[in-house]
């Protein structure tokens, strides 16, 4: 009789849990164990509001086990002393867990149990993530691949199991795994049931909107599925979204209601989260290299601090810009446009490198995907050598995508004398002198001219045969090829637009 240890990562459930699956399948007792491990948390992208909705969804995912015999463990410290001190204690045989796309610290932390569990004579099984796949030789099939494993079945949760009799552990605090405060009082609450009722209320009420409302920060607030966490953090599966998705429209099949083109998009914002997080899985060197090597160097590796502080801060004199990174300081979510635009802001107009930005980014989001984020700020960036540069326009976008400026002065109050006319440039209002730099700041750049300086320059790399050639490379390893594939937005609910390809090279390409 084998006892195995299920090592729960980013899979929190019960449900549709294949690995949880496989150990009730063995002939022996499960531990299910969770690990806090504070050196993973001080990484430089992890965040107290991003432990918090983990710590809520442990406290559903303890529920859930204890029901069916096996409690969770919980447990603070070090990986591989921590796996050691209990396969020890129990006889552990094997360890299952999911594969984990996560960031450089993850990947280095599984290597070295790797090892341990070799020359400890442990196996360690990795059950296969749904939709990205480990040691992929080819972007060839990868679509066809992924949508046949998302039409499998899903998985029962066990009926019983076999657990043992330990000390289940407290859940930590963020405070005892050092992790600096972090006020964010709109931030989504963690669990299973709530990742349950997030999906339905959004299949059945929230998502009729969906494909025109997704691009307003304002209304993508409750239009979005706002699913991301909880796929995040493994609350819910992908399969079982896609599954409800796919229920759904099947029911509303013949209707004129609008539901059915919101539910395709959002299917489509399904598979191109599997698409961004494969790049990092294929690539892990993502995380701190321009895709592009032509682009290291491209911008100051010591940023400027006063304009990444008044980033960060919102406090850069650009209404919208400022407005939107307030909202998602105060929130831990933003809807796709404005994230896009958040990052190209800090990367053009403000000329600051991507690996300055990224990690305050990746703190703020609750949903943080590492293999969402890195591609992605590295694609509104424009350090591909793949995509189009993109450079948004921060008072434009304010005015398509805030027409009554609501969004903008429910972030920015010092803003709500301001006239709907020169709300988005305060600086050209009569009363400017009253206002900026007193009460709100001057904006700390020229948008016309800084947009300028940054197009030429980033085109100026993108010329020679040497570029065009690693350009080359770079696409046939990480484009998608699925109808050209011209996508160019974060895909947490995030809606791509497409353009028509030019060129064959383009057709391979993302962020036309």
């Amino acid at each position: 009789m084998a006892n195995v240890l299920v090592w729960f990562k980013r899979d929190l459930r019960v449900q549709d849990n294949p690995g949880l699956a496989l150990a009730a399948a063995r002939d022996g007792c499960v531990l299910p164990l969770y690990i806090a491990e504070p050196e993973a948390w001080a990484q430089p992208d992890a965040s107290a509001r991003q432990w918090r909705f983990i710590a809520e969804s442990l406290e559903g995912l303890r529920a859930d086990l204890a029901g069916v015999g096996a409690p969770l463990i919980i447990r603070r410290g070090e990986a591989v002393e921590t796996l050691a001190t209990i396969c020890a204690a129990h006889q552990i045989t094997e360890i299952i867990s999911h594969e984990e796309t996560g960031n450089l610290w993850s990947y280095a932390r599984d290597r070295k149990v790797a090892a341990w569990a070799r020359a400890a004579g442990i196996r360690w099984t990795e059950v296969p993530q749904m939709g990205v796949h480990r040691r992929l030789l080819s972007r060839d099939g990868w679509a066809k691949t992924r949508e046949k494993a998302m039409r499998l079945p899903q998985v029962d949760a066990p009926n019983a199991l076999r657990g043992f009799p330990e000390d289940p552990g407290a859940i930590p605090d963020a405070r005892d795994l050092g992790l600096a405060f972090d006020p964010c009082p709109g931030r989504q609450r963690g669990g299973r049931k709530m990742a349950l009722s997030t999906l339905g209320s959004f299949l059945t009420e929230r998502g009729q909107d969906y494909r025109r409302a997704m691009s307003s920060p304002l209304e993508g607030a409750t239009a979005c599925s706002r699913l991301s966490p909880h796929l995040a953090f493994g609350t819910l599966s992908p399969r079982e979204a896609v599954h409800a998705n796919a229920a759904r429209r099947a029911e509303l099949k013949g209707t004129r209601s609008g539901w059915l083109g919101s539910l395709k998009s959002f299917e489509a914002r399904l598979a191109w989260r599997d698409h961004f997080m494969q790049k990092l899985e294929d690539q892990p060197s993502i995380e701190t290299r321009c895709l592009h090597t032509a682009y290291e160097g491209l911008r100051p590796a010591t940023p400027d601090a006063s304009r990444l502080h008044a980033w960060e801060q919102g406090e850069t004199g650009l209404p919208f810009v400022d407005a939107c990174m307030r909202s998602l300081n105060a929130t831990g979510w933003l809807n796709f446009r404005m994230r896009a635009m958040l990052v190209a802001v800090a990367s053009y107009h403000l000329w600051l490198d991507w690996r300055a930005t990224g990690p305050h980014l990746a703190r703020q989001f609750t949903d943080y995907e590492p293999g969402i984020h890195w591609p992605q700020v590295q694609m509104q960036s424009g350090t591909t050598g793949m995509n189009t540069i993109r450079i948004y326009n921060p008072v434009k976008q304010g005015m398509d995508h805030d027409p009554t400026g609501a969004f903008t002065r429910q972030w920015c109050p010092e803003l709500r004398d301001v006239p709907d006319a020169h709300l988005q440039t305060p600086w050209t209002w009569e009363g400017a002198r009253q206002l900026l730099g007193k009460r709100y700041p001057a904006p700390i750049v020229d948008v016309k001219e800084t947009a300028k300086a940054a197009r030429d320059r980033v085109w100026a790399v993108r010329r020679g045969d040497a570029f065009r050639a690693q350009a080359a490379e770079i696409v046939e390893k990480h484009a998608s090829r699925k109808d050209g594939g011209a996508w160019r937005h974060f895909v947490n609910d995030r809606a791509p637009k497409r353009k028509k390809a030019k060129s064959p090279d383009v057709q391979l390409s993302l962020g036309l």
